[in-house]
């Protein structure tokens, strides 16, 4: 099992969080998605460590960057 917390930018509403919960969710071993719109913060439960290029692909997918 396998945590991480990342901080996504520009979202303002529950519909973005809505976008970027689907978007990481449908990667391949993501078990859990919890996003606060408030903090930006994104928190992703999953069975193994993830690549974070995908990850990363995911929330822009969704249309929104990662910060740092």
């Amino acid at each position: 099992m396998s945590t991480v917390t990342l901080t996504v930018t520009g979202m303002t509403c529950g519909h973005c969080a809505a976008s970027v919960r689907e978007e990481v969710s449908s990667i391949d071993g993501v078990t859990g998605v919890d996003v606060d719109v408030s903090s930006g913060r994104l928190t992703i439960d999953s069975v193994r460590e993830l690549d974070a290029q995908v990850i990363r692909n995911a929330v822009e997918e969704a249309g929104y960057q990662l910060a740092g």
